[in-house]
C-alpha cells in the first residue's frame, strides 16, 4: 500500500510584514491625505516596501510647517545649527547598517561601495555642519563708503526652500542638497526620489530622533510630478532647487514659469545629475541667503 502525502509550508516559514513608510512632515509621521501609496523596488526590481505619495494638501501642510519653524531656526546661533547638524552625522553613524542596507538595494552597490557613499554622505552633512558658523565671514563684511559711516552686509536665510532631490544619488546627493539650505539657517520642504524613496525616509528617522526641531526638514516621497509644480507657484515658498529635475527640461521650465509669481529664488536644474563626489563648494549655501546691508555713524 502506497501513502501519499501533501506538501505543507514548514511550521516556521512565515510572510513577511511589508512596510509602509509615511510622509515626515511637522517632525511628525502622516499618512498621506490622498490615502495614496506606491511600491518601492530594489535596483533588480523586486519589492521593498510601499510608500506614501504626496499631494498638494501635503505639501501644503509641509509649507506650513516649514514656515512655523523658519523663526525659531533662524534665530539660533549659526554655531548651534552646526551643533545639530554635527549630531545628525553622529546618529548617522549609529545607524550604519540601516542606511548602508538602503543605499545598496536602492542604488544596487555592493556592501562595500554602499558604505563608501555611506561615509561620503556623513563626512559632506559633517562639512556643511563646519561651515554653518563661518560661512558669514566669507560672504559678509565691512564695506569701503565715502563718509562718516560703518556699512556692514551680513547674510541671512531666505526662508522656505523647496528642495527637489536627486534621482539617482538617493542618499549622498540627497545631504548635498539638503544639507547647504538648513545649514544656513532655512527650513525645506524635501521631495524625494520617486524610485529611491527609502535612504530619505531612514534620513527622515534619524532627524525625529536627534535635535532637528520639528519643521525645519520635512520630506514627502513620490517623487516631484504632484507636489513640484504647486511648490514653485506657492506664495509662501522663498526659493526652489531643481536639481531633482535634471533630464526633464519641460518639467524644470514649468516650474521656473510657475516660481516668477512672486519672484522667488530659483536653482536651474542642471542637463545631467551633477557628480556628487566633487568638492561642494560654497554656492549652494550663498544660493539661499540674502543679503542685508546696514548703515551706522561712526562715533555713536
Amino acid at each position: 500500500m502506497t501513502r501519499t502525502t501533501t506538501r505543507t509550508a514548514k511550521a516556521d516559514e512565515r510572510i513577511d510584514v511589508r512596510k509602509t513608510y509615511k510622509l515626515y512632515i511637522g517632525g511628525a509621521f502622516p499618512r498621506s491625505e490622498s490615502g495614496y501609496s506606491y511600491e518601492v523596488a530594489d535596483s533588480r526590481g523586486r519589492f521593498l516596501a510601499n510608500a506614501a505619495r504626496a499631494s498638494r494638501k501635503d505639501a501644503r501642510d509641509a509649507v506650513v510647517a516649514a514656515r512655523k519653524a523658519f523663526g525659531g531656526w533662524a534665530g539660533r546661533t549659526a554655531y548651534n545649527r552646526g551643533q545639530i547638524l554635527y549630531r545628525v552625522a553622529e546618529v548617522m553613524e549609529d545607524r550604519r547598517p540601516q542606511f548602508v542596507d538602503a543605499v545598496r538595494k536602492a542604488e544596487g552597490l555592493t556592501a562595500a561601495r554602499a558604505e563608501t557613499t555611506l561615509d561620503r554622505s556623513i563626512d559632506r552633512l559633517v562639512w556643511y555642519a563646519g561651515w554653518a558658523d563661518k560661512i558669514a565671514q566669507v560672504v559678509g563684511g565691512a564695506n569701503p563708503v565715502a563718509g562718516p559711516y560703518f556699512n556692514i552686509s551680513s547674510p541671512e536665510p531666505t526662508g522656505v526652500v523647496a528642495v527637489l532631490a536627486p534621482e539617482q544619488s538617493s542618499l549622498l546627493g540627497l545631504v548635498s542638497v539638503l544639507a547647504p539650505v538648513v545649514a544656513t539657517g532655512n527650513t525645506a520642504v524635501l521631495v524625494t526620489s520617486e524610485s529611491r524613496p527609502l535612504p530619505a525616509v531612514t534620513l527622515a528617522e534619524v532627524l525625529a530622533t536627534s535635535d532637528v526641531p520639528g519643521g525645519v526638514v520635512n520630506i514627502l516621497t513620490g517623487g516631484y510630478a504632484g507636489p513640484g509644480p504647486w511648490l514653485a507657484s506657492h506664495m509662501d515658498v522663498n526659493a526652489i532647487d531643481l536639481t531633482g529635475a535634471a533630464g526633464d527640461p519641460e518639467g524644470a521650465t514649468a516650474m521656473e514659469r510657475a516660481a516668477a509669481e512672486n519672484l522667488k529664488r530659483v536653482r536651474r536644474a542642471p542637463d545631467a545629475e551633477p557628480d556628487w563626489t566633487d568638492d561642494p563648494g560654497l554656492d549652494r549655501m550663498t544660493a539661499f541667503l540674502e543679503t542685508k546691508t546696514v548703515w551706522h555713524p561712526k562715533g555713536i
